[in-house]
């Protein structure tokens, strides 16, 4: 139960509602996010905006490390709703329920090349509050295993996403 009160439906304005129809039609209801977003009509837009081009698009990184970042960056920021939604939706995108625990279990037990651990290793240190700290080295390193300049954006983006969205679902209570 969220900490303040989240708008129905019927509370939005007309153009959120135009948003979250086809998601009730699909799912039956709204979640606890899609709610708080709605209280604003710039942040909802701003963070759908993100959630599309980031997220849901195609871009340069597969579903699979998206997902895998999300899962990561919500478990490191101890979202559990956050990691109970992007369960889900790393379902929907082909993720196996097998490879999904597996990336909860950490980057090491993951069945992935080096490239990617060490992606996943430098997105979960992006992550973090000292993450000023980190230098040019760390991003050569990741250049050394075939990762681009834009690849490496697109990562450290999707993490501040979920910097974003993990701090908005535990500050307001989202899930608890």
């Amino acid at each position: 139960m969220a900490y303040i009160d989240l708008p129905e439906f019927e509370e939005m304005i007309p153009e959120i509602q135009d948003k979250a129809r086809p998601i009730m039609e699909k799912t039956g209801s709204l979640g606890e996010i899609f709610k708080l977003l709605a209280l604003d009509k710039k942040v909802y837009f701003a963070t759908d905006n993100m959630v599309q081009g980031y997220l849901l698009d195609e871009t340069l990184l597969s579903y699979d490390v998206k997902e895998a970042i999300a899962l990561l960056i919500s478990k490191e920021n101890s979202c559990k709703m956050c990691v109970d939604v992007h369960k889900n939706i790393a379902k929907m995108l082909g993720l196996s329920e097998d490879k999904i625990e597996e990336i909860l279990q950490g980057i090491e037990s993951m069945s992935v090349d080096d490239k990617d651990k060490a992606l996943l290793h430098f997105c979960v240190r992006a992550s973090q509050k000292d993450n000023y700290k980190m230098t040019k080295e760390d991003i050569d390193k990741l250049k050394a295993l075939g990762w681009s300049d834009n690849e490496i954006l697109e990562a450290v983006a999707i993490v501040g996403y979920f910097n974003y969205i993990n701090t908005l679902s535990n500050v307001f209570g989202l899930g608890a």
